[in-house]
Order: structure tokens, then C-alpha cells, then sequence
């Protein structure tokens, strides 16, 4: 019989290419991956990895298996949380991935709620952006997602639940003293001259796509995933940014000015989990308390 203990350390092993590798990542030593490895084999029928110099490689039914191993670990996950809330535990844990902004905006307030509400209910960030954060989620490692999208990309979360949080829209960053600092508004044309600091690559790439749809190619010279690097580069009259409007509210720009973009360029907020995982309570009760935060 196939156990779960061995999918998790042939995913690890997958994952880092060699049994000592996927010790460290695992907190354990390389003979006892090995071991498991072996027993895995014998319970497949069948060899799962081959040494090849210092990488071990997957075989077609090692592939096979780590295919659908996150599904199998993310379904018995799934098992053992609603199996303990039925059994009448009042606990529960959850692991959550937030994007930055996201992170310092939507998720104490929804945290801070849920404590108070489920106090035996744990709660683990770390972060991450779009897609890696999406991705995670699919591989088994986290339990929700907070990720963002602008526009629809056709399909690419089918095989989620998609909890809609909120609309974000982005917002025009120039020094303090530029031309435009007391505009009501601007529209990215008016900045086609400018040197542009750009952020995390997902906003970079709309950011290209928006300014060459306004019929230029922004000069970027500098790019950074931090906000309130991207905020102390326009402060210190380095150049002009667009960034989403939670990341303006997470850091007070200092010697920069936030001006409005016309039209209105928005990306959208949701929290995203797998559908075995949408009926644990705690991740339920999680999802409840962002939607009710960003709603607020």
C-alpha cells in the first residue's frame, strides 16, 4: 500500500533532484529518504527514480506518481480537518499565501477577526506573488491563496474555488514637484517621456501592455518587487511609477505624489483554494473573514 509519508518524500525528492536535498527540505538524514524510497518502490512494483551522476530522475511511473501526488496529499489534508471538526475539536490550521500588499492591508484585519471569533484556529503566512503563490496551492503547501489578476486570462483558475475579494485600482506615482504632482488625473500617455520604476513581473508585464496600448514602450530603470523601494525611487525624483492602490495604502509615499490614472486600470483580489479544501472549516471560516475585510 502506497502511503503519504512516501509521496511526500519522493515529491521532495522531485522537487531538489537528490535524496540528501530533499533530507535537508524535509528536516530529516538521506538514509532514511532512501529507505522510504525503497518501500515506496516495493509497494509501487516498480522502480520509481534513477541515479543519473549526481541527480536521481524520475521514471515514467515516478512521474506518473508525483503527478498526482499534491492531489492525494491535498485530499487527505482535506479528510483529516473535516474529520477533526466532526469529531467535535475546536481547532483548526490553516496555512495562508498573501502577496505583499495584500498582506500588510487584507489579511491582519481578517486574521485579528478570525482570532477572536476561533481562537483555537492557526494561522501561518508567508509570501508570495502570482502565480508562485497559485502554484503552491496546487502543489499542496498552502491552503489559500490571496492573488490578483488584471483582466481575465481564460481558464486559469478553473480547478479552483475563486472567492472575489475586491476591485484594486492602480494609481500614478511622480516626485513631488513634477509637472503633473497637482493633476487631478493623468492618462499613461502623459508619461511616455518619463524614466519608469516598475514592480513584481506580473505588474511589470501589464504595465508594458498598458503604455504600448497608449502607443509607446516605457524606459524602465528600475525594477523591484519591494513597494516602498518603488516608492523611494519616485521620492527621490528617480523616475514615475503606477503601483496598485493597497500598495499605496500599506506605505505613505514620502516626496512622491499619487495622482489618479485615467482610464481606470484595475486588477482583481481574490482568495483562491482547492475545492476539497473549501469544505474544512477553518479554511471556510479564513475565506468568510477576507471577504468580509476587504468588503470593509
Amino acid at each position: 500500500m502506497i502511503e503519504a509519508r512516501h509521496l511526500r518524500v519522493l515529491r521532495a525528492v522531485s522537487a531538489t533532484g537528490s535524496f540528501s536535498a530533499a533530507a535537508r527540505e524535509l528536516g530529516c538524514t538521506q538514509p532514511a529518504v532512501s529507505q522510504q524510497m525503497k518501500a515506496l518502490e516495493s509497494s509501487a512494483g516498480t522502480t520509481l527514480l534513477i541515479r543519473t551522476g549526481r541527480e536521481m530522475r524520475l521514471t515514467q511511473a515516478g512521474e506518473a506518481l508525483v503527478r498526482h501526488a499534491s492531489g492525494i496529499l491535498a485530499g487527505l489534508t482535506a479528510a483529516e480537518e473535516e474529520v477533526a471538526a466532526i469529531a467535535g475539536l475546536r481547532a483548526g490550521r490553516v496555512r495562508l499565501v498573501s502577496f505583499p500588499s495584500g498582506s500588510s492591508t487584507l489579511v491582519p484585519g481578517a486574521l485579528a477577526a478570525l482570532r477572536a471569533e476561533h481562537p483555537g484556529t492557526r494561522v501561518s503566512l508567508v509570501e508570495a506573488e502570482p502565480p508562485r503563490s497559485v502554484d503552491l496551492l496546487r502543489e499542496g503547501d498552502c491552503d489559500i491563496a490571496l492573488a490578483f489578476r488584471y483582466g481575465s486570462t481564460g481558464g486559469e483558475w478553473d480547478d479552483l474555488v475563486v472567492r472575489p475579494l475586491l476591485t484594486d485600482r492602480l494609481i500614478g506615482l511622480v516626485p513631488e514637484g513634477h509637472r503633473l504632482a497637482e493633476a487631478s488625473s493623468v492618462s499613461i500617455g502623459e508619461l511616455a517621456d518619463e524614466a519608469w520604476i516598475a514592480g513584481c513581473p506580473r505588474c511589470r508585464r501589464q504595465l508594458v501592455e498598458v503604455c504600448e496600448e497608449s502607443g509607446f514602450t516605457p524606459r524602465i530603470d528600475f525594477a523591484t518587487d519591494d513597494y516602498p523601494a518603488v516608492m523611494g525611487l519616485v521620492g527621490a525624483g528617480l523616475g514615475v511609477a503606477v503601483l496598485p492602490e493597497l500598495a499605496v495604502e500599506s506605505v505613505r509615499p514620502k516626496g512622491a505624489r499619487a495622482v489618479p490614472v485615467e482610464p481606470a486600470i484595475e486588477r482583481e483580489i481574490v482568495a483562491l483554494t482547492l475545492p476539497d479544501l473549501a469544505r474544512v472549516p477553518a479554511v471556510a471560516a479564513t475565506l468568510d473573514q477576507l471577504a468580509r475585510t476587504a468588503a470593509r
